[in-house]
């Protein structure tokens, strides 16, 4: 078989890394200047490493960010009540193999979603499936899938999910449908997987938005006691960009 039937296999094969290194080293190869035992590794490290960066891309691309946010872009600077230690610290998502929950909060405009989305990508560089929905979209969503029975599997796909992120909670005051919803959400990942939740009000407040007490009990229970806590402070970081 020769140089071009082999490239050819190689694309069959979707061995797409592979290949591209074995294009780059054929002249390497063949002058001599590595050893057969390099050549081999050199193969298959690039395509260990394609096969990575293309989990990466799905990963991201089904997460649906808000915003195409990283670590390395957030302000630290501007009085926000930020910890730049603790937020590398779950940079590195232990907070994810250990099962517990982050609750961001703080007004408008403060970055909550930016670093939600920044802390969300990097759970997806580290190879975790990660999905992020506005709250209020996804009851709208999960209410609409109801018509064709099929909301039970975006149900299960949710559970199954390592990090799900639930934006802008506490916008609107929960009737009694999404009040069941979330918590059969909740229950269902609790002491299993990782929610992180952002929201404009206070966690004190979250039982009064809930509404019905027992079920606000049961929701806060599975959220807030393994949850770790960012309260964002400050005025507008659009503002600032803006006027900057």
């Amino acid at each position: 078989m020769n140089t071009s039937q082999t490239l050819e296999k190689l694309t069959e094969m979707r061995l797409l890394g592979m290949k591209q290194a074995y294009s780059l080293y054929l002249g390497a190869s063949a002058s001599g200047k590595i050893t057969n035992d390099e050549f081999i590794a050199n193969l298959t490290e690039a395509e260990y490493i394609d096969r990575e960066n293309r989990k990466t891309t799905r990963l991201l691309k089904s997460a649906k960010f808000r915003y195409q946010a990283s670590i390395e872009e957030i302000d630290f600077k501007s009085g926000r009540n930020l910890d730049k230690g603790e937020l590398l610290r779950l940079s590195g998502c232990d907070f994810i193999k250990k099962k517990e929950n982050i609750i961001i909060t703080g007004p408008t405009g403060a970055g909550k979603s930016y670093i939600a989305s920044a802390l969300g990508h990097q759970a997806c560089v580290t190879g975790y499936k990660v999905q992020y929905y506005n709250i209020n979209k996804l009851f709208t969503r999960i209410k609409m899938l109801k018509a064709d029975g099929s909301e039970a599997r975006e149900i299960l796909k949710i559970e199954k999910l390592d990090l799900l992120v639930l934006d802008d909670f506490g916008l609107q005051q929960l009737d009694t449908e999404n009040r069941m919803l979330l918590l059969e959400i909740i229950e269902d990942r609790h002491g299993k997987k990782s929610t992180r939740i952002t929201s404009q009000l206070p966690v004190a407040r979250w039982h009064e938005l809930i509404g019905d007490s027992t079920i606000a009990d049961a929701i806060l229970d599975r959220i807030i006691h393994s949850a770790k806590r960012i309260e964002l402070k400050g005025g507008s970081m659009r503002k600032k960009k803006i006027s900057a």
